[in-house]
C-alpha cells in the first residue's frame, strides 16, 4: 500500500476548494454540449495543468504517482466528466509527448502555454478508416526542404474544436512499419490545416471533438517531436500515462458514485425498510465497491512498476480493461439503485453511464485489450 506524504496529501487537498465551481451546472453544460471557457479558466487558476511538468517550464515537477493521486480527487469532486476528460487530454496526450520527447527549442516555445493552459492541447491519431488499427493510418508527411508536408484526415480528435496545439501522428515511412510513424506538433492556423466543426456524441459532451484535414500542410521540421520514425514509441509511452491518469480519474468518479448510492440506499424506504436491506440492491453496492478498489489497486500498482522502468505491457491492458468496465458497471448500478430518479437527467446518473461507455472505446477498446492480453499469453 502506498503511504502518501504530508506534502502529497496537502497538494491533493488543495484541489478540493475548486470542486464546487468546476461541477457547477454540469447537467446543463452536458445538455448543451458546451465546453466552458469559464471552467477552463478555473482549471488554469488551480494549477492542475502544471502537475507533471518540470519547474523550469512552469510546472510543479510532480511524479506520475503524485499526479494520479491528485487527479483521483478531481474525479471524486468534479461532476463534469467531459471537463475531466479535456484536462487529461491536454496534459497527457499533448503535454507529455512535448515535455518528454520534444527538443529544447520546442519546449521553450510551447511548454509555458501548456503548463498554464493558455494553449489548449489535443492529439490526433485515429482516422476515418483507421481507429483501433493505428498502424493503418494514411495521413502522410513527406520531407521537403526545411518542412514536412502533411496530407490526410484525422477523426475523433478530443479538444479539437478548442485546441491551439495538436500532436499529430503521420506516416513518414512504409505502410504498417512501426518505424514509419512520426509525431508532429502542429499549431492552429497553419496553412493547409483545417479544424472541422464539433461532432455530436453520446457522452463526454462537454469535451468537444472533431475531424482535422491536412492539405499540403507545411510543418517545420523543428516541430517533429522526438526523431523522425519514433512516433509509435512516443505513442506507446503516452498511452501508459493517458490510461493510468484517465482511469484514476474514473476511480474517483466511481468512489463518489458509490458513496452517493450508499446514502440513497440507506435513506430510501420501500415496503417499510431501506432499499439497501434488499439483497439485490446490496449486491450492486458490493460489486461497485469491489470495482473501485480493484481498479484503484491495478492502476497504482501498474504506475509503480512503470515508474521503476518495468515492462507493464500486460499490466496496462489489464488495468484499462478492469477500470473501464468497472466504471460502466458502477454507472449502471447507480441508475438502477436510484430507479426512476436515476433515469432522469437532473440527477446526473444517466450522464455518468453515457460517459463511462466511452472508456471501453478510447485508448484501445476492451476487445483490443483482451486481444493484447491473449497474445501475451501465447494464444
Amino acid at each position: 500500500m502506498i503511504q502518501w506524504s504530508a506534502e502529497q496529501r496537502a497538494l491533493r487537498e488543495s484541489l478540493s476548494r475548486w470542486h464546487e465551481a468546476l461541477s457547477a451546472d454540469h447537467v446543463e453544460h452536458d445538455r448543451g454540449a458546451e465546453f466552458s471557457r469559464e471552467k477552463w479558466a478555473l482549471v488554469r487558476e488551480s494549477g492542475l495543468l502544471r502537475l507533471p511538468f518540470a519547474t523550469q517550464w512552469g510546472g510543479l515537477g510532480q511524479d506520475l504517482l503524485t499526479t494520479m493521486y491528485v487527479l483521483e480527487s478531481l474525479g471524486y469532486g468534479c461532476r463534469d466528466g467531459g471537463l475531466n476528460f479535456s484536462v487529461s487530454t491536454h496534459i497527457f496526450s499533448a503535454g507529455v509527448p512535448v515535455h518528454r520527447f520534444g527538443s529544447d527549442a520546442l519546449k521553450q516555445r510551447h511548454m509555458a502555454g501548456i503548463c498554464d493552459g493558455s494553449s489548449i492541447g489535443a492529439h490526433a491519431i485515429s482516422e476515418p478508416d483507421a481507429g483501433s488499427d493505428a498502424m493503418s493510418m494514411r495521413t502522410s508527411a513527406r520531407a521537403e526542404g526545411a518542412f514536412f508536408v502533411l496530407d490526410g484526415r484525422k477523426a475523433f480528435v478530443s479538444n479539437g474544436p478548442v485546441a491551439d496545439l495538436f500532436v499529430v501522428y503521420a506516416r513518414t515511412g512504409a505502410s504498417r512499419d512501426f518505424r514509419g510513424i512520426t509525431a508532429f506538433l502542429v499549431e492552429r492556423g497553419t496553412p493547409g490545416f483545417t479544424v472541422g466543426a464539433p461532432v455530436e456524441k453520446m457522452g463526454l459532451r462537454t469535451s468537444p471533438f472533431c475531424e482535422l484535414t491536412f492539405e499540403s500542410c507545411r510543418v517545420p521540421k523543428a516541430n517533429v517531436i522526438g526523431r523522425t520514425g519514433s512516433g509509435y514509441l512516443i505513442l506507446e509511452h503516452v498511452m501508459v500515462w493517458e490510461i493510468l491518469c484517465l482511469f484514476i480519474i474514473a476511480a474517483g468518479e466511481m468512489q463518489h458514485r458509490l458513496e452517493r448510492c450508499l446514502d440513497h440506499a440507506k435513506s430510501r424506504v420501500q415496503f417499510g425498510q431501506p432499499i439497501g436491506s434488499f439483497q439485490s440492491v446490496a449486491d450492486k453496492l458490493v460489486e461497485s465497491k469491489i470495482g473501485v478498489e480493484t481498479s484503484r489497486k491495478w492502476l497504482y500498482d501498474t504506475a509503480e512498476r512503470f515508474a521503476n522502468r518495468e515492462n507493464v505491457t500486460m499490466d496496462i491492458a489489464i488495468a484499462k480493461l478492469l477500470a473501464s468496465e468497472a466504471n460502466v458497471s458502477s454507472a449502471m448500478a447507480g441508475v438502477q439503485v436510484f430507479g426512476g430518479r436515476g433515469y432522469l437527467t437532473e440527477y446526473g446518473l444517466e450522464k455518468d453511464l453515457r460517459n463511462a461507455i466511452a472508456g471501453t472505446i478510447y485508448s484501445g477498446t476492451s476487445e483490443m485489450q483482451r486481444r493484447r492480453i491473449a497474445t501475451m499469453l501465447g494464444v
